[in-house]
């Protein structure tokens, strides 16, 4: 909860309903009637309508849930609502049933982003509420930053400061009163994508504060305060707060101990005694993965013989054809010397099947053509038969002379 005057009305974001509350807080010892506009997710509070800066905010991100209250108030036409955050419940009274029911509706429309099917309320209202929902949808995808990729090939955006942490508000305030020794300043997840810090010091007791860090769309962030404060990055914001408090404000950076070497615990297999043996520190470190996307060069030279080198075919050793029959050299050798009839060329052999194709296939043409021609005179069947044998028997002489 904001307890000072910060930024005018221009510079705060659409607003989406506005009217009289009295509002109460468990700190609050009696309530007080303000002017309050809901802008964005955030409830900004105005002492008077016509005033320009605000004097207080409650932003609805932690909010649980919102309710009814059904005690009476003096002013019979008045009806009263209980908002439940984290850390606190806060009262308000709205000054008609109907009024009641809008706040009910605005505030749960922009928290949940969808319109709540249990309100009492008119189709034009319904209507409006709607179109509230559709102007916060656009304004946090303005406002949130680009998410961050899991992927182990890409960086994050921002390097973030030692003393970062993922907690929530309460768990901030918890760890920090946990690790008062290591410090109380830390910096952590805020809402709509900025960030939040948060100190603790003690003063009769534990008191924190929580800080705005607005991240800034030109770069850098900017603290939210009175006077807001430009920072480059993240660091410096962190230097800003040590640096303005004297360095009573020292960061709370978790260091936790971690081994350097690798060790395991291995058995004796003879007396089962157990011991700590160390890893080789020899080993090979494992190829990363390729980066999706890449193309993976392989050396095809691995695959590839050198040119002095080069794949033949192989060559048939020339085979000897001897003719004449060597001199047998005894008896033996009489026995085991192979005929010369059983011998085949085939060489030779492949010669004689190319001649006999070659015999077969002129003689069919010749016979297409002889047929032709003794058909086409005008000459007995029996004396034409006699002509073609003739020739036939010539043809078949001739090519065997040649």
């Amino acid at each position: 909860m904001a307890t000072r005057p910060a930024r005018n009305r221009s510079q705060l974001p659409s607003c989406y309903y506005e009217g009289y509350l009295e509002k109460r807080s468990f700190k609050d010892k009696t309530s007080r009637k303000l002017w309050t506009s809901l802008c964005g997710d955030t409830l900004f509070f105005y002492n008077e309508k016509r005033d320009t800066t605000y004097v207080e905010k409650l932003e609805l991100s932690g909010l649980l849930s919102v309710t009814d209250d059904g005690t009476q108030d003096r002013n019979l036409d008045a009806a009263r609502l209980n908002l439940k955050m984290k850390d606190e419940m806060i009262k308000f009274t709205a000054p008609t049933a109907e009024a009641r029911e809008l706040w009910k509706g605005y505030i749960r429309s922009v928290t949940e982003l969808s319109v709540p099917s249990s309100l009492n309320l008119l189709p034009g209202q319904i209507h409006m509420l709607q179109e509230a929902v559709e102007r916060e949808k656009e304004r946090k995808k303005k406002t949130s930053p680009p998410p961050v990729s899991s992927s182990p090939y890409i960086t994050l955006q921002a390097d973030m400061p030692a003393c970062y942490h993922t907690v929530s508000r309460i768990e901030a305030e918890m760890l920090l009163e946990r690790e008062v020794k290591r410090g109380n300043l830390l910096l952590r997840p805020g809402s709509n994508g900025n960030f939040a810090l948060t100190t603790m010091q003690n003063h009769d007791g534990s008191i924190f504060k929580h800080y705005r860090v607005n991240r800034k769309h030109t770069g850098g962030f900017e603290i939210d305060v009175e006077n807001p404060v430009l920072c480059a990055t993240l660091y410096d914001v962190i230097n800003y707060f040590v640096e303005r408090t004297d360095r009573y404000l020292i960061p709370l950076i978790m260091e936790e101990a971690y081994e350097k070497k690798i060790s395991y615990i291995q058995s004796d297999e003879e007396n089962g005694e157990k011991s700590v043996q160390q890893a080789s520190t020899n080993l090979i470190p494992p190829n990363l993965p390729a980066r999706p996307g890449t193309l993976i060069q392989t050396d095809w030279t691995q695959f590839v013989q050198p040119a002095s080198s080069p794949i033949m075919p192989p060559i048939p050793a020339p085979r000897k054809i001897s003719l004449l029959p060597s001199p047998p050299s005894s008896a033996s050798s009489i026995k085991n010397e192979p005929k010369m009839g059983n011998l085949v060329d085939p060489l030779a052999q492949s010669e004689s099947t190319c001649r006999l194709f070659t015999f077969f296939r002129w003689l069919f043409v010749w016979v297409h053509l002889q047929v032709q021609a003794i058909f086409s005179c005008e000459v007995p069947f029996y004396f034409l038969s006699l002509i073609f044998l003739f020739r036939l028997m010539c043809f078949v002489s001739f090519y065997s002379y040649i």
